[in-house]
Formats: structure tokens, sequence, C-alpha cells
């Protein structure tokens, strides 16, 4: 019994180490270039240790937490498009839960971290007021010290998009599509939605920073929310991918398998 649960757990830490092992290296070496170079992150020197880690797992969470709240939220999604003239349909050739390394170490997290631009240069100009602080990026993200004011409206600001775009993924991975009943229509969903919008939102986010900031400063807090986002939102971008093995039917029953709702045979 010891030996197969030290198998099962070795089998899972050699599959999590392979699909956000990329994401962790580059998580240890922003920490350590804040401890050697000092401020590459919005730390400094040895702070970054420890602070550094605890932002990661805080915006980790925060991103990963609310994927328990999709089964009400798409129990009354399916309810709201069932009312109307629409329906959910769920095409199981089109289902893919598989770990695929250009949509979640790459689409996926970049979605992320578009639209926490468009939500942080936002987030910027209130800050700026609360804190009464000069514009500076360092205020979008969390330096390890508390206040809770920019705590309670970071936090939320990360729900809306974790939800956001969880709903998007799980309706393009579990294959579901729109029916229109009138016109006997059927839509994608996720896919276009999940991956256009975040695009435009990014190139809006990075056009407030730019013109709030000269160009060269503009450019540095650019690099430096990428990297520090980018092993946060890999992380919730697999995560939600093993999510959706254990609880994707769940859902589908939760938003399909309701009156009124379609399968693919009845298409």
């Amino acid at each position: 019994m010891m030996e197969m649960t030290s198998q099962m757990l070795s089998n899972r830490f050699g599959r999590w180490s392979k699909e956000i092992g990329h994401a962790v290296v580059i998580l240890i070496l922003t920490i350590a270039l804040s401890v050697f170079l000092g401020d590459f992150t919005f730390l400094k020197g040895s702070e970054a240790l420890y602070k550094g880690l605890f932002r990661f797992f805080r915006i980790t969470l925060l991103l990963c937490l609310p994927l328990y709240l999709l089964s009400p939220i798409f129990e009354g999604l399916g309810r709201i498009v069932q009312r109307g003239k629409g329906a959910f349909l769920q095409m199981a050739e089109k289902r893919d839960l598989e770990i695929h390394p250009i949509k979640h170490w790459l689409v996926r997290p970049f979605q992320g971290i578009g639209i926490g631009l468009l939500f942080g240069t936002k987030l910027l100009s209130v800050l700026q007021v609360m804190t009464g602080e000069a514009a500076t990026a360092s205020l979008m993200i969390p330096t390890g010290q508390f206040q809770l004011g920019r705590f309670l409206i970071v936090t939320g600001i990360t729900i809306v998009i974790s939800l956001l775009l969880s709903t998007l993924w799980t309706l393009d991975d579990m294959g579901v599509r729109y029916l229109n009943r009138k016109r006997h229509e059927i839509r994608m969903i996720g896919r276009y939605a999940g991956t256009l919008t975040p695009i435009f939102f990014g190139f809006y986010g990075t056009f407030g920073l730019f013109n709030q900031f000269q160009k060269g400063d503009a450019l540095l807090y650019l690099f430096q929310i990428l990297v520090i986002l980018y092993p946060p939102f890999t992380f919730f971008s697999v995560f939600h991918a093993h999510f959706l093995e254990k609880r994707g039917t769940l859902l589908l029953d939760r938003l399909v398998a309701s009156e009124g709702g379609l399968d693919e045979e009845e298409k």
C-alpha cells in the first residue's frame, strides 16, 4: 500500500514537473535577480526570497480557488440561455482535456496577463488616489506589504479574471457550442472570445502603460509585469486542465443536462 502511494505521488510529481517546471524556473530566476540586482521585480534584496514566493502563492490561489464556483455559475448560465432562444450542446469529438504546450504555456497565460494589464492600468489611477504615491507600475503588483484597500481591489479583480477565463476555457475544452434555436445556427463560444478579447484588452492595457509613463519606463514595467505574472497564470492554466479532468462532466451536466438542453444527437 505504501509502495503504491509512493508510486502515485512520484508519478504526479513527475507530471506536474513536466507541465509547470519552466514556470517554476522563471519564478526562481526572477527572485534570484531581485536578490542580486535589487528591485528587479519591485522587491529589493533578500526580501525577495520570501515576499516573491508569497506574492506568487497569493496570486496563484486567487486564480485557482474560484474554479470551485464554476458549478453554480454553469447551472445559472444554462438556465438563462434556455429561457431565451438558445441552448447549449456538447460535441464529444471537440472535447480536449490534454495539456498542449502552446495553448497552456503560451496562449492562455498571456490571455490572463492581457486582461490583467487592462484592469491594472485602470487600477493604477485608483491606487494613486488611495495611496497618494506617484505613478509606478509597482502599485499594480502585490509587494508583500499589506494594504487593505489595495488587497480588496486586487483580490476582486483577480477573482473576476479567474472566473471569466475559466468559464471560456471550460466551454472550449469540453466542446460546448451555442445553438440558436430560431436560426438553427451553431456557434463556438470559448475559443474566439477567449483568444481575441484578451488580446484586444492586452493591447489596450499596454497602450495605457505607454500613456502614463515614458517609453523606456513603460517597456521596463511591461517586462517586469510579464515575468511576475507568467508563473501564476501558467500554473492556473495547467491547474484548470486537471480540474476539468475530475469535474468536467459535472460542470457539463449542470450546463446542458437540464430541461430544454440538447445533446449532440438532437443536433
